[in-house]
């Protein structure tokens, strides 16, 4: 078993690593503070490739591998979670969507600009009385002749302030559960779609979340993804690598945390010498690093399953759990290093442990990453 990056993935790292230091994480406060889109960001990331990082060449895109896409997404997370995940969900749930399951026409016409990043996408799932029992959406879609009428709202969808496409589900036969769903690509001036109004979130602040509202939405039935039916399939395909994408933004806002911890330590002096010669805080110190390195494998060989072709739901899910809880501990621990400064705004702690929280909660919540780890062991 093979645990070091080949070339290419190595001169990946360092070149997002790079980037991110010296454009992102200077941005980051300011993004966190005014809660506005990062839209500058993502343009120097799309002219990086960053935006379409396993997306095949022939439709634009970089090319690379899972890992490849894993290491980017830590590397961008660790420096701004919001932009992190906005690019997750872009590259994760859009891009994919589109290439595993969209028409030859519709990659043509979306797949191609989502990869180059001059078209940004979004994944609208989520509704008020449907989050974690997706199988029962209240948004509807009904046949009139060549089109389809969506009726609905959807809730806390990233990336709808600067998003120009959505993959929307919707139910065409609430009486059939997931078997009644279906999954349309919705373009943002598509008259009776409505951008609501924009979330005052806890952490990843910048990250576009708003409500959608559908009233008598008119979709042309070339923008049906799949076949009539088929959407709960495709989104939980989608929902597998989605998860893994947030497992490796965990991952980044942790280690960013761990770093800022480490070097407080050794700078700040309490009884005549630095507190990180205190075995308490090297008993923290070493958690922190411990844990995130043992999250950081299980992303690594969750994206090396997924490139290998071999099943990694069930890895995926473990991933996203435990790095999740990793990240929330690690920020709780970095702010008790820092003392009554980590409390403040002045550092970045208090920052890492908001955006911290959401891996706990997007994506399929730590309870859901229990039950689908736990229906897989059953299987045995």
């Amino acid at each position: 078993m093979e645990f070091t990056l080949n070339e290419e993935q190595k001169m990946l790292a360092d070149m997002v690593k790079d980037f991110a230091q010296e454009k992102l994480a200077p941005r980051a406060a300011e993004y966190d503070k005014t809660a506005n889109f990062p839209t500058e960001n993502l343009k120097e990331m799309a002219a990086l490739g960053l935006m379409g990082v396993t997306l095949p060449v022939e439709y634009e895109g970089a090319g690379m591998d899972t890992l490849s896409y894993c290491i980017a997404l830590e590397e961008i997370s660790k420096a701004c979670a919001s932009t992190g995940v906005i690019m997750a969900v872009h590259n994760s749930l859009v891009g994919n969507i589109l290439l595993y399951h969209g028409s030859e026409e519709q990659k043509k016409k979306y797949l191609i600009p989502v990869a180059k990043g001059e078209m940004l996408g979004a994944y609208a799932l989520t509704e008020p009385n449907a989050g974690s029992d997706a199988a029962h959406l209240e948004t509807t879609a009904r046949k009139d002749g060549d089109f389809y009428i969506l009726d609905g709202i959807k809730n806390f969808i990233t990336n709808s302030v600067g998003a120009d496409i959505f993959i929307v589900y919707v139910t065409m036969d609430k009486s059939l559960g997931s078997k009644g769903i279906c999954c349309f690509l919705v373009e943002r001036d598509t008259p009776g779609f409505t951008i609501g109004k924009k979330e005052d979130m806890l952490g990843v602040r910048a990250a576009g979340t708003c409500q959608l509202i559908f009233e008598g939405c008119r979709i042309p039935k070339e923008n049906l993804i799949g076949s009539e039916y088929e959407g709960f399939k495709i989104a939980m395909s989608a929902l597998d690598i989605g998860r893994l994408g947030i497992a490796a933004q965990s991952v980044g806002i942790a280690q960013a945390a761990f770093e800022a911890a480490l070097k407080y330590s050794q700078e700040r002096k309490q009884f005549g010498q630095p507190i990180c010669n205190f075995q308490m805080i090297q008993s923290m110190l070493v958690q922190m690093a411990t844990e995130i390195e043992a999250a950081r494998l299980m992303v690594y060989r969750t994206a090396w399953l997924k490139d290998a072709g071999h099943p990694f739901s069930k890895e995926a899910s473990m991933a996203k759990y435990f790095a999740a809880e990793v990240a929330v501990k690690t920020t709780i621990n970095a702010v008790q290093v820092h003392g009554g400064y980590g409390y403040t705004k002045e550092y970045s702690l208090e920052r890492h442990l908001r955006d911290a929280k959401v891996t706990q909660i997007y994506e399929g919540t730590a309870e859901i990453q229990k039950l689908v780890i736990a229906r897989h062991l059953l299987k045995k």
